[in-house]
């Protein structure tokens, strides 16, 4: 064998690969894993240039993948004040009064639902603390955002639209606009007017956020967006990227035939360790915004519509984009949303098992659970998100959904038992981005879904790995530690499956390794 790059020894590795469970030693050359084994190889694998990394008898397992990230667009998203701790209508009061202003606005993000205690979301709760300046507040789910009279009056919106997505400009009784701006076709026509950072300043922030991801165990994201690919292959050629970024660009309500094809023809875009790998679909939106898509009206009485108007023509650019040999990725939170992605899938024959995923999945019924391994869709979902709900159900998540339809919270153990593929991701900015968190809540669901069955440790890992692999349409070539598989690999200091999920979260981070190349050290 030539002699290895790398080479990393004094390790505990679980490989997931069932040819060989467990090893001591791996050797790494050209980006590619080429021997698994023993301490006693390294010395065959060894030459003058070779690197070795002594582990000290850490866990070698193989590298983490966050199957839903947004971590270029959500660098515009996470911009401004950070609302994450804000628990309370005073608390954001506070926060926004003495806030940084941005070229005079008042940018805020992560703000819960819950802030709001059942009231709507509306400006004249905080109008009097921004002395009058354009104020962008973006709500947690990314899918709405509260705005300032100023904000309006600046982007010239007096009234309601129409849009040709499910989007709207939240009213009170008397018509006038509150400032919630649901969905993303409202919340762009303020967008356009916000200040915006410097390119420099973009590719120096996403610099350091795919180094602070690397250093959580993360080899790789499923990016559910397009993004900004100039920044992206510009920052590669600079110097390989700390992530794998596998971008999912958006399909949305109204495309036509040339837009299909003009999303078939970015499948061909990539660079080093990123490239453009299937296509992103919205069904429904979120259920504290009343947008989630489901059989019976939430409490409030919304949620009943589709984020298609016509979802039919949905399942038509699925099955145009799949006779293109496109993959798909769709937003389905509500029942009524997952049960069309299904059988939309089903409508696609054999071809279309392990071909196609439904993101999110928070509240679906037993037959609905079932079916994903039948029809062959995978299930990515976001463990954190269940951080946002109560476990008395208290939280706007629960009482909008009931109690029958909360209790039913992120299945993700139903899914798994009935035989589905689950690969897991945070969706940040949404929820943060950190791996460890993805394992342990993974394990120990919280809020609305913590009396149901979290994953097993081993579930748990193979929902960033093997089955993240799985659902990119790379499961030949990652997601376990053997010869021939990409030498992207993390390790910890504690077993991430035998370990407690409490100490999982905590796990020093020893080692991580994208394409061969060391990304973080924490030795």
């Amino acid at each position: 064998m030539p002699t290895a790059d790398l080479v990393v020894t004094g390790a505990r590795v679980r490989t997931l690969d069932p040819a060989r469970p467990r090893a001591t030693a791996v050797a790494v050359r050209d980006g590619l894993i080429v021997a698994v084994g023993e301490e006693a190889d390294v010395r065959d694998w060894r030459g003058p240039g070779t690197e070795v990394v002594d582990l000290g008898g850490g866990r070698l397992v193989p590298g983490l993948v966050d199957s839903h990230s947004h971590p270029v667009w959500g660098l515009d998203m996470a911009t401004g004040i950070d609302l994450t701790a804000v628990t309370d209508l005073d608390g954001l009061r506070a926060a926004l009064a003495s806030g940084e202003r941005v070229d005079g606005w008042v940018i805020g993000y992560g703000l819960d639902h819950n802030v709001f205690a059942g009231r709507p979301v509306d400006r004249a709760l905080v109008e009097d603390v921004l002395d009058g300046a354009p104020a962008f507040l973006r709500l947690y789910d990314g899918h709405s955002a509260l705005v300032s009279e100023a904000t309006l009056k600046v982007a010239g919106i007096t009234g309601p639209r129409a849009f040709a997505q499910r989007s709207h400009l939240a009213v009170d009784a008397d018509g006038r606009l509150t400032g919630h701006l649901v969905e993303h076709a409202a919340m762009a026509l303020v967008e356009p007017f916000m200040p915006k950072p410097s390119y420099v300043e973009r590719r120096d922030r996403l610099r350091e956020l795919l180094r602070a991801m690397a250093a959580t165990g993360l080899t790789g994201a499923h990016v559910m967006d397009l993004g900004d690919l100039d920044l992206v292959g510009a920052l590669a050629e600079e110097s390989p990227l700390p992530l794998r970024l596998r971008f999912a660009p958006w399909c949305m309500p109204g495309a036509d035939a040339d837009d299909l094809a003009e999303l078939v023809a970015l499948q061909s875009r990539g660079g080093r360790h990123w490239r453009v790998g299937g296509v992103k679909f919205f069904m429904d939106g979120t259920v504290e915004g009343g947008t989630a898509w489901l059989d019976h009206p939430d409490c409030h009485g919304q949620g009943t519509d589709a984020f298609w108007p016509d979802p039919a023509a949905y399942s038509a650019a699925v099955r145009e984009l799949h006779r293109a040999g496109v993959r798909t990725a769709t937003h389905a939170i509500g029942d009524a949303a997952v049960r069309h992605v299904l059988d939309t899938v089903v409508s696609l024959g054999p071809g279309g098992r392990l071909a196609h995923r439904i993101e999110h999945i928070e509240s679906v019924p037993d037959e609905l659970v079932g079916r994903f391994a039948e029809v062959g869709v995978i299930a990515s979902m976001q463990p954190p998100h269940t951080d946002y709900t109560r476990a008395d159900l208290s939280d706007e998540w629960s009482l909008r959904l009931g109690e029958e339809r909360a209790a039913r919270a992120w299945r993700l153990r139903d899914l798994r038992n009935a035989g589905a593929i689950v690969a897991l991701g945070s969706d940040w900015p949404i929820a943060h981005y950190d791996a460890r968190a993805v394992l342990a809540t993974a394990r120990a669901p919280k809020g609305a879904a913590s009396s149901g069955a979290g994953l097993t440790g081993l579930q748990a890992l193979e929902g960033c790995t093997r089955h993240a692999a799985v659902a990119a349409g790379e499961g030949d070539v990652a997601g376990r530690v053997g010869p021939g598989l990409r030498a992207d690999l993390t390790a910890f200091g504690v077993d991430p499956v035998e370990a407690p999920a409490d100490e999982v979260a905590d796990a020093p981070v020893l080692l991580t390794v994208t394409g061969g190349h060391v990304v973080h050290r924490g030795l």
